[in-house]
């Protein structure tokens, strides 16, 4: 019998919340993490909102950032460093792996996706050159934002010597992480590995590539909590976030030798690219259909015998559109009954860490045996009213298998199926 893939540890930083736990909490409370931006100045853009994470400076279970790096570390990297560095400190703590320069040490991978990397940085260079002149620039500018220093920072900070990654596969690159750490794990190179996602691109250069690409949500500057609504009938585009999720992962026999708690089983995935265009899936959801029916067959899995659906959904009604048609080749018409949601309501979409924290989320829902509802799902969008979608609340019922949904621009899907401990 195959010795299967658990999850032993967890880490989040949200919109909702610095921490696991209550982000958790919020989210099944039907907290909103969608504020008025204040990370600039965003008077007169067409969009004035964002999913910034909330700070310690503001509430108890805000982000420190020195909690999780040194004063000199935070200057030089960042904050999609300090964000990744924060989670994965949280959820290695959880899963007790501590190891050091030893052998074990060479047998961690990490592997950490990111969308964008650094863009904040890199803005603020740019600005440096034009207002003082290159010879200003710091010698730390370019590992401060290069995408695979959340991997490399990490790594040398906890002497990870295994194998690593940085998927930059836009909004499914965490999901591909965890799938590319499940892949070691596998093969025998890694006996335990970190992976996850992070993002910090609330910047004007993110906000208005995506404002000019028409992709962000507008009509609720005024009212942000309701800005993301995915497979409602207002949806009009996305809310954009950041944070970072990290999950450890290793081989049940690994973990039950060295005392550790198996909080899920990483039992499926699949991935596929549509071939079709650069930020739109096909129409009829046919490649992101497939990414889900290979992790279906991993896992060894009828559809019928899922019991959640964290959507990717974004709010976007291209997007929603597709995945309700991906869903319907997948589980038959109306989904076949299976519930479904997208915590991006809550959260906004992270972009290459929202597959991360779905998956969070995901493993949470099958720990607490408890469903997340979708917010602001008012009136359901065409094709949407036969499907079970989740709203008004938090649904408690058995959860025995869980299917996360990742979709990046490019046309890369990747879908995860986790499972209850038996």
């Amino acid at each position: 019998m195959q010795d299967p893939i658990v999850v032993t540890g967890l880490g989040a930083v949200t919109p909702l919340a610095a921490g696991v736990e209550p982000s958790w909490r919020r989210l099944l409370a039907g907290e909103s993490g969608i504020t008025r931006n204040t990370r600039f100045d965003a008077t007169g853009w067409k969009c004035q909102i964002a999913g910034l994470v909330p700070s310690r400076l503001d509430r108890t279970d805000g982000f420190d950032p020195e909690a999780a790096m040194s004063a000199q570390e935070l200057r030089r990297t960042d904050l999609f460093i300090h964000y990744a560095m924060a989670a994965a400190s949280e959820a290695l703590d959880q899963a007790g792996w501590h190891p050091g320069d030893g052998t074990q040490g060479r047998r961690t991978a990490t592997v950490i996706g990111t969308g964008v990397g650094g863009v904040p940085a890199i803005t603020a260079a740019a600005e440096t050159i034009n207002g003082e002149g290159v010879r200003r620039l710091s010698p730390f500018v370019v590992p401060s934002f290069l995408p695979n220093l959340a991997t490399g920072q990490i790594s040398i900070r906890n002497g990870f010597f295994g194998p690593s990654g940085a998927p930059v596969t836009a909004c499914a690159a965490s999901a591909q992480a965890i799938g590319d750490a499940m892949r070691l794990i596998r093969s025998g190179e890694a006996d335990i590995a970190l992976c996850g996602g992070t993002e910090a691109c609330v910047d004007p250069v993110a906000i208005g590539g995506f404002t000019a690409a028409r992709a962000l949500a507008f009509g609720f500057n005024d009212d942000p909590r309701r800005a993301s609504r995915p497979f409602d009938a207002a949806h009009e585009g996305f809310v954009l976030s950041e944070g970072a999720a990290m999950l450890v992962i290793e081989r049940l026999s690994h973990a039950e030798a060295r005392g550790a708690c198996p909080l899920a089983v990483v039992a499926g995935y699949g991935t596929t690219t549509d071939a079709h265009h650069v930020t739109a899936g096909w129409a009829d959801g046919r490649e992101a259909a497939r990414a889900m029916e290979m992790a279906l067959a991993m896992a060894g899995i009828a559809p019928a015998e899922v019991s959640y659906v964290n959507a990717h959904a974004t709010s976007t009604p291209v997007g929603d559109a597709a995945e309700l048609a991906a869903l319907t080749r997948v589980f038959g018409l109306g989904g076949g009954g299976v519930p479904v949601s997208s915590t991006k309501s809550a959260t906004g979409h992270m972009l290459g860490a929202a597959g991360a924290i779905e998956a969070v989320f995901s493993v949470l829902a099958l720990r607490d045996q408890i469903l997340p509802a979708g917010l602001n799902i008012e009136t359901p969008m065409e094709g949407a009213g036969d499907f079970d979608l989740l709203a008004g609340g938090p649904r408690r019922t058995t959860v025995r298998h869980v299917l996360s949904n990742a979709f990046g621009f490019g046309g890369v899907n990747a879908a995860l199926v986790f499972r209850r401990m038996d």
